[in-house]
This record gives C-alpha cells, structure tokens and sequence, in this order.
C-alpha cells in the first residue's frame, strides 16, 4: 500500500510543479510521477536533512505538508533540468 501512495503523491505533486512551470504540456504522466517522487526526495534532503527546515519534509505519506514539500523539490527539479536544457 505504501507504494501506491508514494505513486499517488508523486504524480500529484509533479503534476501541480508542471502547473507551476508551465511544462504540463511537454510531459507525461510517468514523467510527472517520476518528478514529483525524486522532486519530494530532492525537498528531504535540501530542507529536511541539510537546512533542517520542516522536519520529517517528504516522509509523512499522503498529508498537506508532504504535498507541499514535494511540490517545491518538484519544483527545483524541474528548474534544474529547465536548466540543463539551456545549457545544452
């Protein structure tokens, strides 16, 4: 059961950061459960673990806080491959 939530939230909180960034049209809906998984990964570990910011940031499961966390890692990832691209 674990394991669908992380995917339901996953596709929640990337598709929510693809909103935000406008790059809803350019993904799918495996790129946004796969951002929005490794963008709430990104959020524990730059806010939870290294800034020591909202504590437990993307552990929580399906909760508003987790949402939220894992939407602005979402975010930063998406501006960092933005980034990349550019770069390219």
């Amino acid at each position: 059961m674990g394991w669908i939530i992380t995917i339901l939230v996953g596709a929640l909180c990337g598709w929510l950061a693809s909103l935000i960034m406008k790059t809803d049209a350019q993904q799918g809906a495996i790129a946004n459960i796969l951002i929005g998984i490794v963008g709430s990964l990104l959020a524990q570990a730059i806010f939870g673990s290294w800034l020591n910011i909202g504590g437990d940031v993307a552990g929580n499961g399906f909760s508003f806080w987790s949402i939220v966390w894992g939407v602005i890692g979402s975010v930063v990832l998406i501006a960092i491959l933005k980034a990349l691209r550019v770069l390219r």
